[in-house]
């Protein structure tokens, strides 16, 4: 990523997760950070637009549906502004971390698949630190739509690209824009240091491996004294280690 600001000497360790609705990141970052946790390590979460400056306007756009491409992706670059000087880097230089839900490839995969330059977008972004480890949780199209149509009562909008044109049918709308939005993230893993997870794998499995890849991160990083962890705690990261051994 491509940065106007050198970031190699913030102390703190920055995570990102990364995949399309339905992939099971954001499952997979919250394990990781309760596990974290129980280990002592200081964290921070952020996700992808929660800055209260632009969640009132972000929603109000989508519920009257006013959002043009540029507009959604200028509206998201101001929150992610505002998480990043706010939230990211005073954690950062507090030397914690940091486990976001979405970074800047969200932005680069949803407004590449809006039809908004790519190259406008990376520069929009070129203030980000970059992470020190992203991860992108890859499922194929097919099972995000059944693993979605199980947790949803319905799809929004601008989450099936209706504001495209793409289909008048909202299925099959939402089937093209995240169809647009998959292809976008498998450019970006090669483009960037991202590694790929295979989010059909079980739980568990996904989140022995994720582990794995952070553990080297952890050296050196601020510990709280942990003196009891509560039983059924205990009991869960248990199982999941058994899990991951067989």
């Amino acid at each position: 990523m491509a940065t106007t600001t050198d970031f190699s000497h913030l102390p703190g360790r920055l995570i990102v997760v990364e995949g399309i609705d339905g992939s099971g990141k954001s499952t997979q970052l919250d394990l990781l950070h309760k596990w974290l946790r129980s280990e002592g390590y200081v964290t921070v979460f952020t996700e992808w637009n929660s800055s209260p400056i632009v969640r009132d306007t972000t929603k109000r756009g989508k519920r009257k549906q006013l959002l043009t491409p540029m507009s959604f992706s200028l509206v998201h670059a101001a929150d992610f502004a505002s998480r990043t000087y706010e939230q990211i880097l005073p954690a950062l230089q507090a030397g914690v971390i940091v486990l976001a839900d979405r970074y800047v490839y969200t932005a680069f995969a949803r407004d590449a698949a809006r039809g908004v330059n790519r190259k406008w977008v990376r520069d929009l972004y070129s203030f980000a630190p970059p992470p020190s480890l992203a991860l992108y949780f890859h499922v194929s199209l097919d099972e995000s739509i059944r693993r979605i149509a199980a947790a949803r009562a319905e799809i929004k909008f601008y989450e099936a690209g209706m504001d495209l044109g793409l289909s008048d049918d909202l299925q099959e709308s939402f089937r093209l824009f995240q169809g647009r939005i998959l292809e976008e993230y498998d450019k970006l893993c090669d483009e960037y240091d991202i590694t790929r997870i295979d989010a059909s794998q079980t739980l568990v499995s996904q989140q022995v491996q994720v582990r794995e890849l952070v553990e080297p991160l952890l050296e050196g990083m601020p510990r709280r004294e942990i003196t009891k962890v509560p039983t059924h705690i205990q009991a869960g990261y248990a199982s999941l280690a058994a899990g991951g051994a067989r």
